[in-house]
């Protein structure tokens, strides 16, 4: 059974750093893409950054040049990470991960990250 469990969300300073860690476990194979999206109170899901199995990476506009998605994978486990440097305010929201493997795409519970000022 895949599972899907992020982490490193609460609290941070305007200006300050936070980074992200999601886990996926459960799967045979690798994921195709991964990505972390996050939904702001009283707004949609929008994306936030997606990284391809080669590498390929993409970012909202909002987040260029401040975010920085990665990944480390074990045998048993792929971790991706957001890392986010300089945060506002407006990042304040609840961020979830994803992972496609094979025709599924797994969504993890999310994470909470509050940005104060």
């Amino acid at each position: 059974q895949v599972r899907v469990a992020e982490s490193g969300g609460g609290l941070a300073q305007a200006g300050g750093p936070l980074r992200l860690s999601c886990a996926i476990t459960g799967n045979t194979e690798t994921p195709t893409t991964r990505g972390w999206y996050r939904q702001a109170p009283g707004k949609q899901q929008t994306m936030v950054a997606l990284l391809a199995r080669g590498g390929t990476t993409r970012y909202a506009e909002s987040v260029k040049g401040r975010f920085t998605i990665s990944r480390a994978d074990t045998a048993y486990k792929n971790t991706t990470y957001l890392h986010m440097w300089n945060l506002k305010p407006e990042d304040t929201a609840v961020y979830y991960c994803n992972g496609a493997i094979g025709p599924t795409l797994y969504w993890g519970q999310g994470t909470q990250v509050t940005v104060s000022s």
